[in-house]
């Protein structure tokens, strides 16, 4: 393994020396990506504790099992035994090896030898262990508390990197067994704060909302536990980095005291926007911090916003608007909850529910809710759609709720500066599109907004466009983001989305990437996989239809695959496309050959549609002739198209409708001829350039 991980690294002569020197000099750094370097340098740990292994019985591996000390005893204790390679459940203590009681193992001989051996080999890393070389029956090693913890911190990974088994206490690498700080935050009731707002305008955001400032003192703490200044000072006098507190064993990491002393020190309350202070305790940059950061406690509206935001069940009740024009269902009901508890505070929020749960009529459902409530005036809603859906929208809004006023600025007599002020005096909610926000910019940033709403919010999914930076800055009290896709393809997609809604939450976009993109998109790693999902389950509410406890009383949805043959003509050219890439790959690398690659994907995929479907493509250069006199009309010329009339034909029988899909609009076109050729229907072809009153 070792001999392959250099081979892969392929480094030049003068990378390869200076590598080698650093391997032989403390001081000296080691070139080359560090992930790569970490992977050569266990594969090689691994590989020279190989070379010592003076055993050729492999069956059996040396466990050192570490104790702490009890009652009975003031000392660590670091027992040997044998457990088999094949059957984890076979384990031979030195005790029974020496005693020859071993059971079943009584009889083998080669065990005494193995464990001296395994024990010879042990202690060219742990050099502590000849001591027990020098005794004719070892069986284990008496540690002080200072030698256990380097026994744990610098020779465990070094034991395991070479083969050995290690087993230490239950609590040791647990969170709960290390110093901690956690971070307590005292806000004002929520019954104060709109008090306060009522004397005030409806969009300051001094008092409420991730920007509010608020009054943060620092407490450490053990598992969890805030221990008071005494008691911090009464650990730290042990003068040890494991100690004993309450009965728990406690590991003091490197730089944990000296941050934690220097907390204490600066005790005073501390004010800060609420949005840092959550940062501080959802940031995990392990480089900048030597003490973890436990939990946080809060007060007031605080506690009542991070107490609600984690567990959707303790949201306020709230009854169906009375105006609503039809009924919501549970799960609608509790997205209406969860979006009017995140108004109040004037803290965004993104609906993600799965296409086809409601997401519309669960906004228009909160525009009611707050003009029922009386106690606060609420302001206009800027919503922004794509153009595709302007006129859904207005529909949708004039069905479910008549009486909420709209105004759609669109179209190229669009009132402008103050005739547009003038045209939306009267108005509660003004639709627009993405591509007019950046255009008109002058005209809508002049307005502070009660809220601004995205419809398909992943438009804005890439973040240094003018469109996504004209849209964050908008002046709102409230933000939402509506989508069934918060992620389609990258994470910085779900940063662009959440930096509209809560701006600044996330951090910087290129401390994202760096600390938590690339390691969980290239390194799938777990630990900041699950730190992003805690960060944003308070502000993301995502509903899928799949799940039984949404939809109850719709059918199930069944899918079934129908199998299509190529044609002759469609196998010819499928040969032909497949034979020429081979010969074009062999000859390119790089991106040049995925670029290869993909595109004859395409090829194929527009061949299996329709020999004509790739022939209007131009991709005819050498292949088999075809017939192009009238393509699209022969729909035996592809399996695929055939098996589709068939299928259509049962449709149009039973006098229902069929919604059919194509990934490409050339073949949108060939259908609909094939379909009123073949079939004499009427088909309605709908695609991104379709005009808006054609879609209609």
């Amino acid at each position: 393994d070792f001999i392959d991980a250099i081979e892969d690294w392929n480094p030049s002569e003068d990378a390869l020396v200076s590598w080698l020197k650093a391997l032989l000099h403390r001081n000296t750094a080691v070139p080359g990506d560090p992930d790569r370097l970490l992977n050569i340098f266990t594969d090689g740990r691994r590989w020279l504790g190989r070379l010592c292994d003076i055993g050729e019985d492999l069956s059996w591996h040396l466990l050192f099992d570490l104790s702490e000390p009890h009652e009975s005893r003031d000392h660590w204790l670091l027992r040997f035994s044998l457990r088999s390679a094949e059957d984890d459940s076979r384990e031979v203590s030195a005790e029974e090896i020496w005693a020859e009681a071993g059971g079943e193992h009584a009889g083998d001989d080669r065990l005494p030898e193995l464990l001296l051996g395994e024990l010879d080999r042990a202690s060219l890393l742990y050099s502590k262990l000849e001591i027990c070389l020098g005794e004719s029956t070892p069986t284990e090693l008496k540690l002080t508390t200072n030698e256990a913890h380097q026994f744990l911190v610098e020779y465990t990974p070094l034991l395991e990197e070479s083969g050995f088994l290690v087993a230490t206490p239950t609590w040791w690498g647990n969170e709960q067994s290390r110093l901690s700080a956690s971070l307590h935050i005292e806000a004002q009731s929520m019954e104060e704060v709109m008090a306060a707002r009522l004397d005030g305008p409806s969009t300051d955001s001094s008092m409420l909302g991730l920007h509010a400032i608020v009054e943060c003192s620092w407490k450490v703490a053990v598992g969890g536990q805030v221990l008071s200044q005494e008691e911090f000072e009464q650990l730290i006098s042990q003068d040890q980095s494991l100690v004993k507190i309450n009965g728990r064993w406690v590991h003091l990491q490197d730089g944990a005291i000296d941050e934690a002393r220097r907390l204490f020190a600066d005790g005073a309350t501390t004010k800060m926007p609420l949005v840092e202070a959550l940062r501080l305790i959802q940031d995990d940059d392990d480089s900048t911090r030597a003490l973890e950061i436990s939990g946080m406690s809060a007060t007031g509206w605080v506690k009542e916003l991070l107490d609600s935001t984690t567990d959707n069940a303790t949201l306020p009740e709230i009854e169906q608007p009375s105006l609503f024009e039809g009924q919501l269902r549970p799960y609608q009901l509790t997205g209406l909850r969860w979006l009017a508890f995140l108004s109040r505070f004037g803290i965004g929020a993104c609906l993600a529910d799965d296409m086809g749960l409601g997401k519309t009529i669960q906004l228009i459902a909160l525009l009611q809710h707050e003009r029922a409530e009386e106690c606060i005036a609420v302001g206009q809603t800027l919503l922004i759609v794509p153009t595709s859906v302007v006129g859904n929208w207005y529909r949708e809004l004039d069905k479910f709720s008549p009486e909420i006023r709209v105004h759609i600025h669109h179209g190229p007599d669009r009132p402008l500066g103050d005739d547009f002020k003038e045209a939306i005096a009267d108005c509660d909610v003004v639709i627009t599109t993405y591509g007019l926000v950046h255009r008109d910019r002058e005209t809508l940033g002049t307005i502070t907004w009660h809220r601004v709403c995205l419809d398909e919010a992943q438009y804005i999914k890439n973040p240094p466009t003018k469109q996504a930076q004209s849209i964050r800055n908008l002046n709102a009290w409230h933000r939402v983001a509506l989508t069934g896709t918060p992620v389609e393809n990258r994470l910085i997609e779900l940063w662009s989305i959440m930096e509209f809604l809560n701006p600044g939450y996330l951090g910087p976009a290129s401390k994202f990437r760096r600390s938590v993109a690339r390691p969980i998109e290239q390194r799938r790693d777990p630990r900041k996989a699950e730190r992003l999902r805690q960060m944003i389950q308070p502000f993301v509410l995502r509903r899928l239809k799949t799940d039984a406890t949404v939809i109850d009383d719709l059918p199930e949805c069944v899918q079934t695959k129908e199998y299509a043959t190529l044609t002759r003509e469609q196998a010819g050219l499928y040969e032909h496309v497949v034979g020429k890439m081979i010969g074009e790959v062999e000859r390119s690398d790089g991106i040049q050959r995925r670029g290869l690659v993909l595109s004859t994907l395409v090829k194929l995929k527009q061949i299996c549609n329709h020999p004509g479907h790739y022939s209007q493509a131009g991709h005819l250069d050498g292949a088999p002739s075809v017939e192009i006199s009238a393509p699209g009309l022969q729909t035996q010329r592809s399996g695929k198209a055939n098996r589709l009339m068939s299928l259509l034909e049962e449709v149009l029988a039973t006098g229902e409708k069929a919604l059919v899909f194509t990934q490409f609009r050339e073949m949108g076109r060939l259908l609909t001829a094939m379909i009123q050729h073949d079939l004499d229907c009427e088909t309605m072809f709908l695609h991104g350039g379709t005009p808006t009153r054609r879609r209609q």
